[in-house]
């Protein structure tokens, strides 16, 4: 299962989740606060406040960034 951290009108979440539509990735999104100091949920999972943030549970993986993000759609999911 894959779960998508993003804050509503972020060009780079929209980016991350075109990508997970594209793939035919399953995936749950996590809407977050537009405040960085409210975003305990996204420090919690992956230590910082940035979205977006992927956590794919079935291959361990937590990641921020999404040109990273999309690398690694692509390169596990295509």
């Amino acid at each position: 299962m894959v779960t998508l951290y993003q804050l509503e009108g972020c060009p780079y979440c929209e980016l991350v989740a075109d990508r997970l539509d594209e793939l035919d990735v399953e995936y749950d999104s996590v809407w977050v606060e537009g405040l960085h100091s409210k975003r305990n949920e996204v420090k919690r999972v992956s230590g910082q406040r940035q979205v977006p943030v992927i956590v794919d549970e079935d291959r361990g993986i937590t990641m921020a960034e999404s040109e990273r993000i999309v690398d690694y759609l692509d390169a596990t999911y295509a």
